[in-house]
């Protein structure tokens, strides 16, 4: 068995006996200690949770006890899900070094399930980016090509399972985050639907966005995977209170025959990459040979997506990063007994944000002012509705919808570093599925 393989075929020789888990958990720590350093897809490593973890599970298999199909099979978790007495720093300053006091519903699901997590994975901060450039701890490299991205926000995490640090990896999706590293690191990310799996202890960004999923390096493990984490949770209000879909058995039938493929208009033709275009025409071509039939959809207010997210998400970030005050947990500077509490939380948090957070703080809250906020606000919720309808619309004519995910291939680090309007460009096929 090499660390090359697929999470299901670990689980596989895993179940048979012919590797133990802590014998997969070091191998994969010796992938990391061999190839991190210029790839940087990890924050923190919890070696010591990790081998306890594989221990234990080696303990249960070897009496006979009934295990998870992914017990023993490690995996690397996004630095923005909480896991008890385990760093999470959300790749910002302000929070380094905090240590929070409970699992998020996401990671007591993966313990129950026997998955190993070997450390938390980079990411930009707050999960604000398209590139893991903006994380305060560095940028993490795309392992096919170290000078270049591996996408963002959640880099990181798929950045360790193109290099073979980890077979399995989560990552959260705002507006891109898990598809477009997925895209241009040649691995699996899935979005669920929004309440599929629960928020509980994923320090949000954008709550009405924010969702966290599962990537692989196939399309079969991130749908095991996908049922570890995904289910009704009390804990997460917006969770969907529905039995989670078989999608290991979709995932195993590699069946289009008949299926009604839809291209949105709008999400097609000019603007992409020429190489990227191409591939997906390619894609298109053979599906049709496999027996899909391919259908033509308008989805009008897929144009507004961009400006609308821009809007509703840094709205919901100025709120949600409020509560960093330097009072409660994180950073605290200033605090030398001359200073008045205001002027501590303001130093901290000039210290603790980068300026890509800033700079959403700001707009956000601009967009929530008085005077603005029918404006700007209401109107992006407005756009975000009619894009809903938009998507029912096309499902009455289609089984699924595709498009392009990013529309250029791995860029080089620095190359849009100060061009932030470039960056969220980066995400104009990504967003309209979040803003339904």
């Amino acid at each position: 068995m090499s660390i090359r393989d697929n999470a299901s075929q670990m689980a596989t020789a895993l179940a048979n006996k012919e590797i133990s888990a802590v014998e997969l958990t070091n191998q994969h720590y010796q992938q990391i200690e061999a190839v991190d350093k210029d790839v940087h897809a990890f924050l923190y490593l919890d070696k010591e949770g990790a081998i306890s973890q594989a221990t234990e599970i080696d303990k249960k298999r070897a009496a006979g006890e009934k295990l998870s199909p992914l017990a023993g099979v490690p995996l690397a978790l996004k630095d923005v899900l909480t896991q008890k007495g385990v760093p999470t720093t959300c790749g910002s300053k302000i929070l380094e070094g905090w240590r929070p006091p409970y699992d998020s519903t996401v990671v007591s699901k993966l313990k129950s399930a026997g998955v190993i997590i070997l450390g938390k994975t980079n990411m930009d901060e707050f999960a604000m980016g398209s590139s893991t450039e903006n994380s305060a701890f560095g940028p993490t490299h795309n392992p096919w090509d170290l000078s270049r991205i591996p996408g963002g926000s959640g880099g990181g995490s798929a950045a360790a399972l193109a290099a073979f640090e980890a077979p399995l990896s989560i990552g959260t999706d705002t507006g891109g985050s898990i598809r477009q590293p997925a895209a241009v690191t040649g691995t699996v990310g899935v979005k669920p639907t929004y309440g599929g799996v629960s928020r509980y202890g994923l320090v949000a960004f954008s709550s009405s966005l924010d969702q966290a999923g599962p990537c692989a390096r196939t399309v079969l493990d991130t749908a095991l995977l996908h049922q570890v984490i995904a289910g009704f949770d009390p804990k997460d209000s917006t969770s969907i209170n529905h039995a989670v879909p078989d999608v290991v058995a979709a995932a195993k039938k590699l069946e289009v025959k008949g299926m009604k493929i839809g291209i949105v208009k709008q999400l097609s033709g000019s603007g992409y990459q020429k190489g990227v275009e191409n591939k997906f025409n390619e894609a298109i071509a053979e599906l049709v040979k496999l027996g899909a039939e391919i259908v033509e959809v308008s989805c009008p207010n897929f144009e507004y997506a961009l400006a609308a997210y821009y809007l509703i998400a840094p709205s919901e970030c100025s709120s949600n990063l409020a509560r960093f005050d330097s009072i409660r947990f994180g950073l605290r500077v200033g605090d030398d007994g001359s200073k008045g509490a205001e002027e501590v939380m303001n130093l901290t948090r000039q210290a603790g944000f980068g300026r890509e957070v800033k700079r959403r703080i700001i707009l956000g809250t601009y967009a929530l002012s008085s005077g603005y906020y029918d404006a700007y606000y209401g109107s992006a919720q407005k756009v975000r509705t009619l894009i809903k309808r938009d998507f029912e619309a096309a499902f009455e004519k289609c089984d699924v919808l595709v498009s392009p995910t990013a529309p250029t291939t791995a860029f080089k680090i620095g190359e849009k570093a100060d061009d932030p309007l470039a960056m969220y460009l980066n995400d104009i096929a990504t967003i309209p599925v979040n803003m339904a």
